[in-house]
C-alpha cells in the first residue's frame, strides 16, 4: 500500500465510520442494501506480485466481514436482485486466476468457516501447469492450482468458476471464435477436468474497457448464470443479476474495510455494459471445429 495511503486511509475509515453504518442501516430498512463482491487473487507471505494477501490480514478479513456482513454465495446474491430487496449489506467473496497457494492457508479457512466462496480459475495454466503470463512477464513462476486440488475444492464447498483459457483482455477481441474458444470451450475444458458444472464466469482484469456486449452475449447464450466484472464492486437489488460487478481488494486490511464498507456518496452511478441489444449471430456460427 503507498505511503500515503497507510497514512490517511486509517483516519478516513474512522471519520466515515459513522456515515457508513448510518447509509447501511438506512438502506437495509428500505431493503436497499448493497450486494458487494470483493475479489482476492492470491494468500500468501511471499509479496510476490502485487496481488498478493498476507495470511494474517486474509484472516483478519474474513473474521470482520462474518462480523459486518451477510456472507453469501453468488447465487443467493442474484436471488436477491431478483427479488428486488435485500435486508442487509451481503458480501460475496471470490478469487480469481486460480494459486495453488491459496490451498495452504485461504481455502481451509473459509472451508471451516463456512464462508460461500466462488473461485474463478484460468484454464490453460491449470491444465498444462505453467505459470500464469502475468507472472511470467514479471520473471515469477508461481503454481497455479491443479486439477485434483480444484476437484477437493470443490467436494468442500468451494464453487469452480470459469476465468477464461488464457487470461487475455477481452474487451480487445472482437472475433466469435477466439471468444467463444475463451469463454465457453475453455468452460467445457474445466467441468470435464473436475467433474463438476461451471456456471459462473469472470472476466480477466474486468473493467469496464476490458468488457464488450459480445462477450457478454457470448456467455449468455452459453447458458453461464451470471458473469462477473471487476470494477464497481457494489450490487443492488432490482439491478441485472447476470452481470455482478466486483472489486480487487488484495493487500492490507484497512484496505478492504475502505472498499467493501461503503461510503455513503460516489459509489451508485457506474456504468453497466449494456449487452442486450447487441446479439452476434447465432450461437452455431461461434462453434469451433474440433479437426
Amino acid at each position: 500500500m503507498p505511503l500515503l495511503m497507510r497514512l490517511l486511509g486509517q483516519p478516513y475509515y474512522q471519520v466515515t465510520r459513522i456515515g457508513r453504518r448510518w447509509n447501511a442501516a438506512r438502506a437495509a430498512a428500505a431493503g436497499r442494501a448493497a450486494v458487494i463482491v470483493p475479489v482476492f487473487h492470491r494468500v500468501a507471505d511471499d509479496r510476490a506480485n502485487g496481488w498478493t494477501t498476507s495470511t494474517k490480514a486474509f484472516r483478519e478479513a474474513i473474521r470482520w466481514l462474518q462480523r459486518n456482513f451477510d456472507l453469501i454465495s453468488l447465487e443467493e446474491a442474484q436471488r436477491r436482485l431478483r427479488d428486488g430487496r435485500n435486508d442487509r449489506e451481503s458480501v460475496c467473496v471470490t478469487f480469481d486466476d486460480g494459486y495453488a497457494i491459496n490451498c495452504e492457508t485461504a481455502i481451509p479457512l473459509l472451508v471451516e468457516e463456512q464462508v460461500p466462496c466462488t473461485y474463478f480459475v484460468t484454464v490453460e495454466p491449470v491444465l498444462n501447469q505453467e505459470a500464469f503470463v502475468h507472472d511470467q512477464t514479471m520473471g515469477k513462476a508461481l503454481p497455479p492450482n491443479t486439477v485434483r486440488q480444484l476437484c477437493v475444492m470443490a467436494s468442500a464447498g468451494i464453487e469452480i468458476g470459469a476465468h477464461t483459457r488464457t487470461h487475455p483482455d477481452l474487451g480487445k477481441i472482437q472475433d466469435r471464435a477466439r471468444l467463444f474458444d475463451e469463454i465457453v470451450v475453455s468452460r467445457d475444458e474445466l467441468s470435464q477436468a473436475i467433474g463438476r458444472q461451471i456456471r459462473y464466469f469472470a472476466f480477466p482484469f474486468g473493467d469496464y474497457q476490458n468488457l464488450s456486449p459480445l462477450a457478454f452475449s457470448i456467455a449468455k447464450e452459453a447458458g453461464f448464470d451470471a458473469v462477473c466484472s471487476n470494477y464497481g464492486g457494489y450490487n443492488f437489488p432490482g439491478d441485472d443479476p447476470f452481470h455482478l460487478q466486483r472489486r480487487g481488494v488484495d493487500g492490507e486490511v484497512l484496505r478492504i474495510k475502505n472498499w467493501v464498507h461503503r461510503v455513503p456518496f460516489g459509489q451508485r452511478n457506474v456504468r453497466r455494459i449494456d449487452y442486450a441489444t447487441r446479439i452476434p449471430t447465432s450461437f452455431e456460427r461461434c462453434h469451433i471445429p474440433t479437426s
